[in-house]
């Protein structure tokens, strides 16, 4: 710890982070990551190499007396050539739980993706930034620091005009979530109103989140890194990605759940266990993938592009996904109490998509994530949902 300026530099190290699974050096500072290095060297796309390393859920956690905090950091952000650039990622300061202040670090790396498609990119070195956050309450209080869920964030420095120590533990229960880029946070404005940051808010837990975009393709590294985490509670939102990039047919998607639950079980055999079916997404309820981008109206859409005629020979739309899942819970329940479904479509349905449309037809705005998180605590969290907390 050093003092300089009046201002108390404290090293950023694991233990100030909650969210994570794994860390890793860098030239610059340190770089949280949501998947182990064991599972990082079997990624086998760029886009989960970037999904895993944008902190979605990651926060730092300490308390402190501090009324000036500022975090250095070296963001890369992502934009889409011939997109306008998205807004700089926002973090979420909370004191004792609740909001309290936002801020954003300027520059930074770039990645432009050139091709949708095959998400090549180029990267586009840029300098550090600091998100300062001033006017804080005095006296003692617990302060977390969500980091954008949109941006890569490699960490620098935090300093302080008080000491920082480590947060004590919550004594909240660790829920382990892992999904799609609604998971992730598409479309949220700031990383505290992600859906499972809201979900977890409400139902008093400690959130990991492992929502990846693009990326819940039932991968056994993340069934492995999931068994090995530990959690008290557990969801795993499938099937989506599995139709939109149509890397599977229903032969093969049926015994990679099973697998990917059987991992599960190996290191939580009791654990309460929640599979989510998709949400509601229209253009592929009852049409195959692939999804394609589509740019007719100006702004990026995404259009399914598979014939519903294969759905005879195998083919997954959203609907057979749900029918699929139903069926291998409702199986597997009968010799596992603990593990339940819920359809997504009660998290996000026609009513739901009637009052706040899906804005690129795929991914839910700021407001659907607001009514997906609260549909998702009362039928979870509340009374008689599988993640109940338990009487007394």
């Amino acid at each position: 710890m050093n003092t300089e300026h009046g201002m108390i530099t404290t090293p950023v190290t694991a233990d100030l982070l909650r969210g994570h699974l794994d860390v890793e050096a860098t030239a610059h500072g340190l770089l949280p990551h949501r998947l182990p290095a064991r599972a990082r060297r079997q990624i086998p796309d760029s886009r989960l190499a970037v999904a895993e390393a944008q902190p979605s859920g990651v926060r730092l956690a300490f308390r402190t007396r501090a009324t000036v905090i500022e975090l250095d950091t070296l963001p890369t952000k992502r934009v889409h050539r011939g997109l306008p650039a998205p807004a700089d990622g926002v973090y979420d300061l909370l004191v004792d739980g609740r909001l309290a202040a936002q801020a954003t670090v300027a520059g930074g790396n770039v990645r432009t993706i050139t091709d949708l498609v095959t998400q090549s990119c180029e990267l586009t070195e840029g300098p550090a930034g600091t998100a300062r956050f001033t006017g804080l309450p005095a006296g003692d209080k617990d302060v977390e620091i969500w980091l954008p869920h949109t941006e890569i964030t490699e960490l620098i420095a935090l300093r302080t005009d008080a000491p920082v120590e480590q947060a004590p533990h919550s004594g909240r229960r660790v829920w382990l979530h892992h999904g799609s880029s609604i998971s992730h946070g598409s479309n949220a404005t700031h990383p505290t109103a992600v859906w499972p940051a809201l979900a977890a808010a409400r139902g008093g837990v400690e959130l990991v989140n492992l929502g990846f975009g693009g990326s819940a393709l039932l991968d056994p590294f993340t069934a492995r890194a999931m068994r090995d985490t530990p959690a008290d509670l557990i969801s795993v939102k499938a099937g989506i990605n599995v139709v939109n990039a149509d890397v599977m047919r229903l032969r093969a998607f049926s015994p990679a759940v099973h697998g990917f639950l059987d991992t599960i079980r190996e290191g939580h055999p009791t654990t309460p266990l929640l599979v989510v079916s998709p949400l509601l997404c229209p253009v592929q309820e009852d049409t195959p993938g692939p999804l394609a981008p589509d740019f007719a109206g100006g702004t990026l859409r995404f259009k399914a592009t598979g014939d519903p005629a294969e759905r005879a020979t195998g083919r997954l739309t959203l609907n057979i996904i749900r029918a699929e899942l139903a069926r291998i819970v409702g199986q597997r329940a009968a010799d596992d109490p603990n593990l339940h479904y819920l359809d997504g479509r009660d998290l996000y349905g026609e009513r739901d998509y009637a009052e706040f449309p899906l804005p690129d037809e795929v991914h839910p705005d700021p407001a659907g994530h607001r009514r997906i998180g609260e549909n998702f605590a009362r039928l979870a969290f509340g009374d008689g949902g599988p993640f109940a907390a338990e009487a007394g």
